[in-house]
């Protein structure tokens, strides 16, 4: 992959040299600075950088104050174009939608927010140039409050040890990805966050670059009790998604006979005594729970083993790995 010329001269005209080399997505589901003034940052840090690029605002939700600002810069600059989803359907959605409507061969999506310097786009141009298909960002040092921090580094060790994958910050908004491979990241309710994990994965080249955090970036953030049982949920299913995808019965298989084999044990317990005569099984509730143990061991067993013949049927469209070399005369 080679790295573009940054003396190359910026245009605000779509129409004229090739087109965007770079698509900027902005997806706007949350909480929002001033778009324009972000806008403003951003755009002229790449244009100092000699990137030809196009920018998509994509606003999911009634934000009508910013959808007016935005059209208003539009209107202004003919780089700039908004999207807007009509109701909240999250994140990911906001991605996905401005990954079809990209033009340019790279992506770079940012948060809605000021997370990291404008500066540091550079570093993270060259890290792609280096031949990386995915480029995230770390904000280091962290000038966030204490309990920032540390919901950060719990919320990275669980992800680490649910995924043997291992990055300092995969919440960070900014990241340049090859438009080629967009279409095998897995996006869609809030997994977004979980990009750089799905891409790791896969075989995918990641570098992950230190950048400079904004001083806008640095307010305690809490959420409320709701927001934390749904980030818990998130990674139950990314742990699901990661280790038993294609193998449902190694889990399923495993809690199936970790009730199915102690019923059995103590239901055989039970019938050996009543067939030896020592005691009766008409007042004996251990007997029912031994049956009942048996009986949720085989309905999830067989969960299990449905998901395999769901698997083995779509074996050949299922392709979680990426060609990193073919060598042949």
């Amino acid at each position: 992959m080679g790295a573009v010329n940054p003396s190359r001269p910026a245009t605000g005209d779509l129409d004229h040299g090739t087109g965007p080399e770079v698509s900027v997505i902005v997806p706007i589901s949350e909480r929002h600075d001033d778009l324009v003034r972000l806008y403003r940052l951003y755009a002229g840090e790449l244009e100092r950088l000699g990137r030809r690029f196009e920018w998509l605002f994509v606003v999911v939700g009634d934000f009508e104050a910013a959808c007016r600002d935005l059209t208003a810069l539009g209107a202004e600059d003919e780089r700039v174009r908004v999207v807007k989803l009509p109701r909240r359907f999250g994140e990911s959605a906001a991605l996905l939608e401005g990954f079809k409507r990209a033009k340019g061969d790279k992506i770079l999506t940012l948060a809605s927010y000021l997370q990291v310097e404008p500066g540091d786009l550079g570093k993270v141009f060259a890290a792609y140039a280096a031949g990386n298909d995915l480029v995230i960002t770390r904000r280091f040092p962290r000038r966030d409050p204490f309990v920032n921090r540390i919901q950060s580094y719990v919320y990275h060790f669980l992800v680490r040890i649910l995924t043997g994958v291992s990055f300092k910050d995969i919440t960070c908004g900014m990241r340049l990805i090859n438009r080629k491979i967009v279409s095998k990241l897995i996006v869609y309710g809030d997994l977004h966050r979980f990009i750089p994990v799905f891409a790791a994965l896969r075989g995918i080249k990641i570098a992950e670059v230190v950048v400079s955090q904004r001083q806008e970036d640095v307010s305690v953030r809490l959420v409320k009790p709701g927001i934390y049982l749904r980030r818990m949920l998130d990674l139950v299913t990314l742990f699901f998604l990661v280790k038993f995808t294609k193998k449902p019965l190694r889990f399923f298989g495993l809690v199936g006979s970790a009730l199915f084999v102690p019923g059995l044990l103590l239901t055989a317990y039970l019938g050996t005594l009543r067939l030896l005569g020592a005691i009766g099984l008409a007042d004996r509730p251990l007997l029912l729970l031994g049956m009942l143990l048996m009986v949720f061991g085989i309905q999830i067993f067989s969960i299990g083993l449905v998901g395999e013949l769901i698997v083995f049927s779509h074996a050949r469209e299922l392709e979680d790995y990426e060609i990193e070399e073919i060598i042949e005369r």
